[in-house]
C-alpha cells in the first residue's frame, strides 16, 4: 500500500502544498527574481501551482471545523503564490 502522498486517487494537503511552494521556488529560480527575464518556461510553474492549489481544495470538508479554516488559509497561500508566479510570468513582457 503506497501513502497518499504518493496515490494521485486519495486527497493529501502535503502534497498540495509541496506542488504550490515548489513551483514557487522553480518559478524563482528560472525567472532570475531580481532581474527578471522574459521566458515562456514559466508556464509550467504556473501550471503546477495551480494544479497544487486544486489538490488543496480537494481537502475542503462540507462542514465548517478548524481543519476547514486551514485549508481556506492554505488556499489563500496558495492564491498569493500562483499571483507571483503569473507576476513573474507577465511583468517582463509588458515593461
Amino acid at each position: 500500500m503506497r501513502p497518499a502522498l504518493f496515490n494521485p486517487r486519495s486527497k493529501s494537503l502535503a502534497r498540495g502544498n509541496i506542488l504550490v511552494l515548489g513551483s514557487l521556488l522553480a518559478a524563482i529560480r528560472i525567472s532570475h527574481a531580481p532581474n527578471l527575464r522574459p521566458t515562456a518556461w514559466l508556464i509550467l510553474p504556473a501550471l503546477g501551482s495551480i494544479l497544487g492549489m486544486a489538490e488543496t481544495a480537494r481537502c475542503l470538508q462540507r462542514r465548517w471545523s478548524f481543519y476547514h479554516a486551514a485549508i481556506l488559509l492554505f488556499l489563500n497561500m496558495d492564491l498569493l503564490a500562483v499571483t507571483m508566479i503569473l507576476f513573474f510570468l507577465l511583468y517582463p513582457y509588458f515593461f
